[in-house]
């Protein structure tokens, strides 16, 4: 399989398909494709076997539902995109070489990837740690590619160095670093400096990418821009609103 990443912060990834070869992707990040290029869609993909799989999977924003790409006669082309302006990495996936990658940032990857839900050392953290902590994990034996937000920061962490970043800018890791929740040190910075609440601790060894722009921080700047008041759709059950997020996020809407 050959690939091309061409562009800058508006990045595409190009990939060419010989007969055989096949490329899994979540919902909603086909840019274009040949006329030969076959898709099929479905949840026993991506190292999920079943719905529970497909679920977990979800969770962490790969969405319900997987598209499997493949090529039918001779050589055919498949191009994805990233949602936000930043870089498309390629990662090399084996066994014990796995990654952390943030909400939405794996693109694709080949046949033989395995897709979950990072497991959290904390319920607690998990559920207020805030922006980036249902992180996706990327293990198998692949060649996947990451898409990160603005520009990359990408240090390495020596055995029991730590980092400690806004959740927002973990990009992605290695999976031999560990992590966890903590809090910004002192109350007054917590709640007026402006930072959140949490940080994450990142401890080596490992690898670090570094993310400069947030999808939270994208939005509140182009907010002031966009027409306010004005709905597509309202329902008066608060509940349905509720269940129609969750339901949104689960098969990709919310990308």
């Amino acid at each position: 399989m050959q690939s091309l990443i061409s562009g800058s912060l508006l990045p595409v990834l190009e990939l060419a398909l010989e007969p055989g070869e096949v490329v899994v992707a979540p919902p909603g990040e086909l840019a274009w494709m040949t006329p030969n290029i076959q898709m099929n869609t479905t949840t026993a993909t991506a190292g999920s076997s079943g719905l529970w799989g497909a679920i977990t999977r979800a969770v962490s924003g790969g969405g319900l539902f997987m598209t499997e790409f493949s090529s039918n006669g001779g050589t055919g082309g498949v191009a994805f995109t990233p949602k936000v302006p930043g870089q498309v990495l390629p990662v090399d996936v084996r066994d014990g070489r796995g990654y952390m990658v943030h909400r939405h940032g794996f693109l694709c990857g080949t046949q033989g990837v395995v897709l979950t839900t990072a497991l959290q050392r904390s319920l607690g953290a998990g559920i207020f740690g805030g922006e980036g902590f249902l992180l996706q994990h990327i293990t198998g034996n692949c060649q996947a590619w990451v898409a990160l937000g603005g520009e990359i920061v990408n240090p390495e962490l020596q055995p029991g160095e730590t980092l400690l970043v806004h959740p927002g800018h973990v990009g992605m890791f290695e999976d031999s670093v560990t992590f966890d929740i903590t809090t910004i040190p002192g109350i007054k910075n917590a709640l007026f400096g402006g930072d959140g609440i949490f940080l994450v601790r990142l401890v080596g060894p490992g690898r670090v990418w570094l993310q400069t722009m947030t999808v939270p921080t994208l939005a509140h700047a182009l907010s002031p821009y966009l027409p306010h008041g004005e709905t597509v759709a309202t329902t008066t059950d608060p509940g349905t609103a509720a269940a129609g997020a969750v339901f949104r996020g689960i098969f990709g809407g919310d990308r």
